[in-house]
């Protein structure tokens, strides 16, 4: 079945172009490079995985309820559409939402395989280069895998929010070098790993589970990495360069607090798009979740070095400032060390089960 049929809305022309500015650079010292990068280029070696085979895709999934997702954090609850919903229209409407917060990680996730793709070409050092390839094979393996969730266990798809495709289009069509780290690794990943995040240490169904905190553990690698090659980098500049770029985080974080709500849904439901999104900013759970979306971008960008006056404000009026402060260092190893205990927790129950079945082969050859 081809994707576009299970599209819940248009998803438009199955194909976008966005044109390619900048230099492909090359690099001839192959000797030299920086000592951390390139070891954070042998831990991307050495954490490859296969989709198919870490995660336990024989696990079911209610495409009604994929995520557990309790009615008070609904965007309709407590409105009077939700007072008329039936049990099956509510469970409809959480496997839309569902969709559409997975379709957004799927389509992010292919645009951050074009962008570490671009970085191998425009970076100038070849340490960069050499981890960027990694990357883009991680993010390939994340687009896979979200694509095969949606497919076989939801069985429905969003087109790409049309915010998030303006941040990603403004990201690829910049000359600029840096700009696909900033735009997608900063900014983009930055924001999705805070929602990652909290579905994966909210919800109760362990298919959703394993596949957050997989993608999560190499999320951790790549946010390492942009923060490494910009913080560099953004040394060198002149005030002029930086506050160009300090617009671009305040644009694009206004843009993706403010747009990327899931109004689509209720659309979708025969909700007027004016209602939707008066719906979608009242919503508490809406406010706490814009809110921890921050979470990772604000300690990156202030770590990276940009940390200009109207950018502090700016994270002043969106109440999030203080996330500054925030250890990122630990966000990152906590993020692999649940999939790692993921990973023991399950290995040794499939070794329970290895062995219990040893016994019982055992005692039943000792009865015949």
């Amino acid at each position: 079945m081809s994707t576009h049929e299970l599209y819940a809305k248009d998803a438009g022309d199955p194909h976008w172009e966005v044109p390619a500015s900048g230099a492909a650079r090359f690099s001839w010292e192959y000797d030299d490079g920086r000592d951390r990068l390139l070891a954070l280029y042998q831990k991307g070696k050495d954490k490859q995985w296969d989709g198919q085979k870490r995660i336990d895709w024989a696990l079911e999934v209610d495409p009604h309820d994929p995520l557990g997702t309790p009615d008070e954090s609904m965007t309709l609850y407590g409105t009077p559409y939700w007072a008329r919903l039936t049990d099956r229209d509510k469970g409809e409407l959480r496997m839309h939402y569902a969709s559409w917060q997975f379709s957004q990680f799927l389509h992010g996730e292919q645009g951050a395989m074009v962008c570490a793709a671009r970085i191998v070409e425009s970076v100038p050092d070849l340490d960069a280069k050499f981890y960027s390839a990694t990357q883009t094979m991680d993010e390939a393996r994340h687009a896979e895998i979200y694509a095969r969730f949606l497919h076989e266990k939801i069985g429905m798809l969003y087109p790409i929010n049309d915010n998030l495709q303006a941040l990603l289009g403004d990201t690829l069509r910049d000359s600029r070098w840096d700009m696909p780290y900033l735009g997608m690794q900063v900014l983009i990943e930055g924001l999705a790993l805070a929602a990652f995040g909290m579905i994966r240490d909210t919800t109760d169904k362990p298919l959703p589970q394993q596949i957050l905190a997989y993608v999560m553990q190499d999320e951790a690698r790549h946010v390492a990495f942009g923060r490494m090659a910009l913080r560099d980098h953004y040394r060198q500049l002149s005030d002029p360069e930086l506050r160009e770029r300090e617009e671009f985080v305040i644009e694009g974080c206004y843009l993706m607090r403010d747009r990327l709500r899931g109004t689509e849904v209720l659309e979708n439901f025969g909700i007027p798009k004016a209602e939707a999104e008066e719906y979608s900013e009242q919503s508490e759970f809406l406010h706490l979740f814009r809110r921890l979306l921050f979470s990772r971008i604000v300690p990156c960008v202030k770590d990276i070095g940009l940390w200009g006056k109207r950018l502090q404000q700016a994270y002043v009026d969106m109440g999030v400032f203080e996330m500054g402060d925030s250890n990122l260092d630990l966000l990152m190893a906590q993020d692999e060390e649940i999939a790692e205990q993921l990973d023991a927790r399950r290995f040794a129950e499939e070794e329970r089960e290895r062995v219990a079945e040893v016994a019982d082969a055992v005692e039943q050859g000792a009865q015949s």
